[in-house]
């Protein structure tokens, strides 16, 4: 896993994964719909139980902590992995929690909404996480700074129009 890291990325792992765990939720939830009408259908089900977990294991599962661990100083990098471990055991609860009853309540379409948190992770780190490969924390501190001032400058810029405007 390590090994893979280092080569293709934490990034481009990380949204690959999100991906194909995309792919297999709408897969199963194609397959749990279909199901009443092609036996067959709970063998692609299956196979996209097995793929949505080998996703989950490439990039969401290890990479999170790979990222945390990278994008925060010596300092406060602890109280930022206690965060986010909290935060995962915590949504780990409330799905195994709540799972049972969002399945009775969706029927079939029960990972259709996996599906759409799926999409939103995915656009949310294409988006907003840097790759941290190869750099120090200085480099990526800095990634974050150019964005946060480019933010600032386009705000400003609106200002300025609206200001024009009155």
């Amino acid at each position: 896993q390590v090994f893979l890291v280092e080569k293709a990325g934490r990034r481009s792992l990380f949204l690959a994964g999100l991906m194909g765990m995309l792919i297999s939720a709408v897969v199963m939830t194609v397959g749990l719909v279909l199901l009443s009408q092609f036996a067959w259908m709970s063998y692609v089900s299956m196979v996209a139980i097995f793929l949505f977990v080998i996703f989950f294991e490439v990039g969401p599962g290890p990479i999170p902590w790979f990222i945390v661990a990278e994008l925060f100083s010596q300092g406060p990098r602890p109280a930022a992995i206690a965060v986010a471990g909290f935060c995962n055991w915590a949504c780990n609860f409330i799905v195994g929690m709540c799972f049972q009853y969002i399945a009775d309540l969706c029927g079939p379409y029960v990972f259709a909404i996996f599906a759409g948190l799926l999409l939103i992770f995915f656009l949310f780190a294409y988006f907003k996480v840097p790759e941290t490969k190869g750099k120090s924390f200085e480099e990526i501190a800095a990634v974050f700074r150019r964005k946060k001032l480019s933010a600032k400058a386009m705000t400003e810029l609106q200002d300025l129009r609206r200001s024009e405007e009155a």
